[in-house]
C-alpha cells in the first residue's frame, strides 16, 4: 500500500514513472546509512535506460537551476556514459540561454533509468531500481 501511494505522489510529481527514474529524482537523492557522513552523490549503474520525450519548459528548468548540483549531475552522466551531455560549466548566462536549457531539460527529464541500482559512495550499500523506482529502504544489517 505504502509503495503503491508513493509510486502516484512520485508520478504527479513527475519525477518517478513506470517509464523510469529521472535524472532530475536522482540529484536530491542520499544515502541515509547510520554512520555514513557522506551519501551524496549515489552512484549509478544502469542496466536498462531509455529516453522519453517530455515537452520543453523553459522557466521550470531555470527555476530549477539553483537546486541542481551541477558537478554531481555531471558525475551521473558520465556514470550513464554520457560524458560530453553537459557543459563542463555552467554557463553565466545559464537561465536565459536556451541551448543550455535545452541540454539540462534533456538529461534531467528526458533520460530514465528503467532497471539498475544506486550505491551509497561511503557504506557501498546499493538500492535496486526496479521499473524505474528506486528502493531506498535499507536492509536490515545496515
Amino acid at each position: 500500500m505504502l509503495r503503491t501511494s508513493l509510486r502516484r505522489l512520485s508520478t504527479a510529481a513527475g519525477t518517478v514513472s513506470a517509464n523510469g527514474m529521472k535524472l532530475l529524482t536522482h540529484n536530491m537523492m542520499q544515502s541515509h546509512v547510520k554512520g555514513v557522513r557522506n551519501g551524496y552523490p549515489l552512484n549509478v549503474k544502469a542496466t536498462e535506460m531509455k529516453e522519453i520525450e517530455v515537452d520543453f519548459n523553459p522557466e521550470f528548468i531555470s527555476r530549477m537551476l539553483p537546486r541542481i548540483e551541477f558537478e554531481a549531475l555531471r558525475k551521473t552522466t558520465a556514470q550513464l556514459g554520457m560524458p560530453d551531455a553537459l557543459p563542463v560549466a555552467v554557463p553565466m548566462d545559464a537561465a536565459d540561454n536556451e541551448d543550455f536549457l535545452k541540454q539540462l531539460h534533456h538529461v534531467l527529464l528526458e533520460v530514465v533509468v528503467v532497471q539498475g541500482e544506486l550505491e551509497c559512495p561511503e557504506s557501498g550499500t546499493k538500492f535496486p531500481i526496479r521499473n524505474g523506482i528506486p528502493n531506498m529502504l535499507l536492509p536490515e544489517d545496515a
